[in-house]
């Protein structure tokens, strides 16, 4: 009888340190799952780090051509950002932001007075409009060998063309598209 309430005594004794390293084993898988998406999301952002560079720039400029003292002022801001958008010299990108940025000047200026980053004030102009964000510099293939467009999207090779003036009809592979870039090399223009 005592070596058989032993039995049940050791039994109770693993049964619950069992249960306790269960609870253990869980909550650090749910760490590690917590862990993992975490640092995929960090991993996303990186990629989309060419996202907005047309916004971006703007900003920049715009920041960059005023006084110090002036950037914290939101009727300066506004000012400036009509200054830049009045300018001839600004490239056809710049003028898209800046047909988006026009009718929503004061929108701008708060968070841009404020000392937010351009590209939080841009990310936060994007919800009230996705177009801003869409507005991408081309990709410059002037010196990328053909090894060097082999590593870019289906997506980029397309928006090469599309930058060009020229639709690949009847292409399926990503070989095509780059012999079709290859094949217009001469028309690619400073955009």
């Amino acid at each position: 009888p005592q070596n058989y309430l032993s039995n049940i005594a050791a039994f109770h004794f693993s049964f619950g340190f069992l249960q306790k390293i269960k609870k253990i084993a869980t909550m650090k898988s749910s760490i590690l799952a917590f862990a993992a998406t975490a640092i995929s999301l960090l991993m996303v952002s990186p990629a989309s780090a060419g996202d907005c560079e047309v916004c971006v720039k703007v900003m920049d400029d715009v920041k960059n051509g005023m006084e110090k003292a002036d950037v914290r002022n939101k009727a300066k801001v506004e000012e400036a950002l009509g200054e830049y958008c009045a300018r001839d010299d600004i490239g056809k990108r710049e003028q898209k932001i800046c047909y988006y940025i026009d009718p929503i000047k004061r929108d701008v200026a708060q968070p841009f007075s404020t000392g937010m980053p351009a590209m939080k004030v841009c990310r936060r102009l994007e919800k009230t409009n996705s177009e801003i964000c869409a507005v991408k510099f081309p990709v410059k293939t002037e010196n990328m060998a053909p090894k060097d467009l082999s590593k870019l999207r289906v997506k980029q090779l397309r928006s090469i063309l599309a930058d060009r003036g020229v639709e690949c009809k009847g292409c399926i592979e990503k070989a095509e598209f780059i012999k079709k870039i290859e094949a217009t090399a001469h028309l690619e223009a400073d955009l």
